[in-house]
């Protein structure tokens, strides 16, 4: 049975201008990290489960800070949807797309932003119901020019571009009116963890607030 998300898609890219994409090792590190993101405004938090410790870190999240929306990044199978809903997530990311990933989402419950990198994808996409999709490698697969080329063929698709997004080339992006918000992995850099430091977490989030999302 298909369970309705929370969530949809686009309610997760036009929270912020900026989904963080975080890559956690340390379980106590989730919850500080989480609260000192929400303190910056940033609350759609994309936790990769790329470290044995992602599910975890997704847990004390939904557990202990109830004002971020945790969700699952490098969805990648039905058990990793899966996983990730009984973690707490409410939303997923997938690097690329597969139709049954999508469906495993659906039955989770989870909202998914599937990965697109070609113009087969976004059809493939398309076709299974998919309209907000992430473009992955974005920088590494065409960039802004990419993007404005895919306006004309798919103008009923919006897009939140990952991979090589900072701060200083985001406002390119941002500015195609297909584009709705863009990942970035810079908002919780791997030092900031390692030190604790929370207060400068919680100023990188506050800086994206100054990006124009739609």
């Amino acid at each position: 049975m298909t369970t309705p998300p929370l969530f949809s898609a686009l309610q997760v890219m036009q929270d912020a201008p900026v989904i963080p994409v975080i890559v956690l090792t340390d379980v106590a590190h989730a919850v500080p990290m989480a609260r000192a993101l929400v303190a910056g405004g940033v609350r759609m938090l994309e936790v990769t489960l790329r470290t044995p410790q992602a599910l975890a870190c997704i847990e004390a999240i939904a557990r202990d800070v109830p004002q971020a929306v945790v969700g699952a990044g490098t969805v990648r199978s039905r058990a990793d949807a899966q996983a990730a809903a009984q973690a707490g997530a409410r939303f997923a990311v997938s690097p690329g797309y597969t139709s049954a990933v999508g469906q495993a989402c659906r039955d989770a419950g989870l909202a998914l932003l599937p990965g697109v990198a070609t113009g087969s994808e976004i059809m493939m996409a398309r076709e299974d119901g998919f309209t907000e999709l992430k473009f992955f490698p974005a920088m590494q697969a065409g960039g802004p020019a990419m993007l404005k080329a895919w306006s004309g063929p798919f103008f009923d698709i919006r897009f939140c571009p990952t991979g090589g997004v900072t701060l200083s080339n985001a406002p390119d992006l941002l500015a195609l009116p297909n584009v709705v918000c863009v990942g970035g992995s810079w908002l919780v850099p791997a030092d900031a963890l390692a030190q604790g430091d929370w207060a400068r977490i919680t100023q990188l989030a506050r800086d994206t607030q100054k990006l124009q999302g739609k």
